[in-house]
């Protein structure tokens, strides 16, 4: 898959059928759009192109509101790359793009920019400044300048829409299940090791300290707490771990977000390597505890559920 930062020149740009938005969580509904969009790519004899923002115009406009990331721009990029998508646009999001107009975005950037000749859009997709147009609009543009345009109705089941909110709701509850259920695969979480305050070797349990997307250092992570974990890439099977994704109250004051990782009997140095994380299972909730020693037992018991939870289940 192609990733391209920002809107290419026209002369070097191919037909494409394309898809706009967010997609934060690649999740079932998602992947049933964009294997769709696939489809209609091949038999168009096109690329199937997805465009995304960064940051999202919600972080942008107003980032206090905004919803905390379910997937780092580094792991929604891998999602997209398994469902056979050709190429990603990202494109950075400020003022300037936020001033498009309507028209001007079809004919500048769709049209002349993109040379779309298909577009396939959520059931709730906006465009241009003040998200002025619709989906009407889009339909009425297409006849104009040759491309089809489609829509594709959220997907529901059990009378519940799958959506980014819902998983962040699961994720935040602690409901690990329900959102692999609603993404259609584990959830996982990539970042490269860092060096680290190797304060977990002198309480006996070395951790693997892994730099997330950069988003979750400045917000609050979708998932918190402590969980049994599964670390994928150091080996051809899921290492079993238990990992802590949150702020280390009892240890650090400077409010970022850190992912830790215990991988079980192991010690060797993988600094600099990119590792993908599991969250099995929430354990509980992050604390902030009086010393050390009180700190070391409350690792210890995460680190004995963690364990026995594996024994019992066949997850490695």
């Amino acid at each position: 898959m192609k990733v391209i930062r920002g809107i290419p020149p026209a002369t070097d740009w191919t037909p494409c059928a394309l898809t706009i938005g967010n997609f934060d969580g690649v999740h079932r509904g998602h992947q049933a759009l964009l294997k769709k969009l696939v489809a209609k790519a091949k038999a168009l004899q096109v690329q199937s192109c997805v465009m995304t923002f960064e940051p999202h115009p919600i972080e942008y406009f107003a980032p206090e509101k905004a919803p905390a990331r379910i997937l780092g721009l580094r792991d929604k990029l891998e999602a997209l790359a398994e469902i056979g998508i050709d190429q990603v646009l990202v494109i950075h999001f400020n003022q300037a793009f936020a001033n498009l107009s309507p028209e001007a975005f079809v004919k500048d950037i769709l049209v002349d920019g993109l040379k779309v000749k298909s577009i396939l859009i959520g059931d709730d997709f906006h465009y241009g400044a003040k998200r002025a147009g619709n989906f009407s609009d889009l339909q009425i543009a297409g006849q104009q300048f040759g491309f089809s345009v489609e829509r594709m109705e959220t997907l529901v089941e059990d009378q519940e829409r799958i959506s980014s909110s819902a998983i962040r709701l699961a994720l935040q509850n602690g409901q690990m299940d329900r959102a692999q259920q609603l993404l259609g695969r584990p959830y996982m979480l990539s970042g490269h090791v860092l060096h680290g305050q190797k304060l977990g070797r002198t309480l006996g349990f070395p951790t693997l300290n892994l730099a997330v997307a950069n988003r979750l250092h400045k917000r609050k992570p979708a998932a918190q707490g402590i969980f049994i974990a599964q670390v994928h890439g150091l080996s051809d099977n899921p290492l079993p771990a238990v990992a802590s994704l949150g702020q280390r109250p009892t240890v650090d004051d400077s409010g970022r977000y850190l992912l830790e990782v215990h991988i079980f009997n192991f010690d060797k140095n993988v600094y600099g390597k990119l590792l993908r994380v599991e969250l099995v299972k929430k354990l509980r909730n992050e604390e902030k505890y009086n010393d050390l020693e009180t700190l070391k037992n409350a690792i210890n018991n995460d680190a004995l559920a963690a364990k026995n939870y594996f024994e019992i289940n066949d997850h490695v």
